[in-house]
């Protein structure tokens, strides 16, 4: 049945309207986590490959993800572009701003692509706890050394192998505790493109909740945390986290 033009105006109003709403919606809870960062002693930021997404990766839980694929019998999605082209985008810049400001206390990753790295973030505050695909590991000392610099021993004579922690393998130790520290002493935990189901590095959250912090929760899909969450966005990352950095500057004075 045909809509009268009637209908079709009313139809059109109210999705006008719904729109308006959702994006006043939004834009309260900007305002919020900008207020929130602003207010925070000791920031966390806990990433995922969610936040790579925009930079041309694919994540893992999405709606086109690795492991959504596999679960409906295809294989990944092929990369249009070698790994190493791949840059850091706005989502990853807005942390380093944090960073800058003199915000981020401390930042987690469950990221391998090594683009925290590239956009500027210091190694002293950051913990890749899946490891980092241009690194390599000490099996003996637990140093790091860059993959390009082809050494296959390292300095204490341990063996030199791939940092990257496959399925069933123990975190690295340091990274792992710092974490756990961190979270601890956190007031405000903002978790970025992760759907917090691999532990333990989706134990995280829970610590942060127990110290009686705030939990924001940036991603495109569920996440086991989504009730405890006290300020949650289901929008693209590079939407909400540089606008709300912007917003902490000038709350700030740092105007740019």
């Amino acid at each position: 049945m045909q809509l009268g033009m009637k209908d079709r105006l009313q139809r059109a109003y109210n999705s006008r309207i719904l729109q308006l709403a959702m994006k006043e919606d939004l834009e309260k809870r900007i305002h919020t986590l900008a207020e929130w960062l602003y207010e925070s002693r000791h920031l966390v930021v806990f990433t995922g490959a969610g936040i790579s997404t925009e930079s041309g990766l694919p994540d893992f839980r999405g709606p086109d993800g690795v492991w959504t694929r596999r679960d409906k019998g295809l294989s990944p999605k092929p990369m249009g572009r070698s790994w190493d082209s791949v840059e850091p985008n706005s989502g990853h810049i807005a942390i380093v701003d944090l960073q800058k400001a003199g915000k981020l206390k401390f930042l987690i990753s469950q990221n391998v692509d090594n683009l925290h790295l590239k956009s500027g973030i210091n190694p002293d505050l950051l913990a890749e706890l899946h490891g980092n695909m241009t690194k390599l590991r000490c099996t003996k000392c637990g140093k790091e050394v860059d993959r390009s610099g082809g050494k296959t021993i390292c300095g204490c004579g341990g063996r030199l192998a791939s940092s990257v922690v496959d399925f069933g393998e123990p975190l690295p130790e340091n990274d792992l505790r710092l974490s756990f520290e961190h979270s601890r002493k956190s007031d405000l935990l903002v978790v970025i493109g992760s759907s917090l189901v691999v532990t333990p590095a989706a134990d995280m959250p829970m610590e942060a909740l127990r110290s009686d912090a705030k939990l924001v929760i940036m991603n495109q899909g569920e996440t086991p945390f989504d009730q405890h969450a006290h300020l949650r966005f289901n929008e693209a990352i590079g939407d909400v986290l540089p606008r709300a950095v912007k917003r902490l500057k000038r709350l700030m004075g740092l105007f740019e």
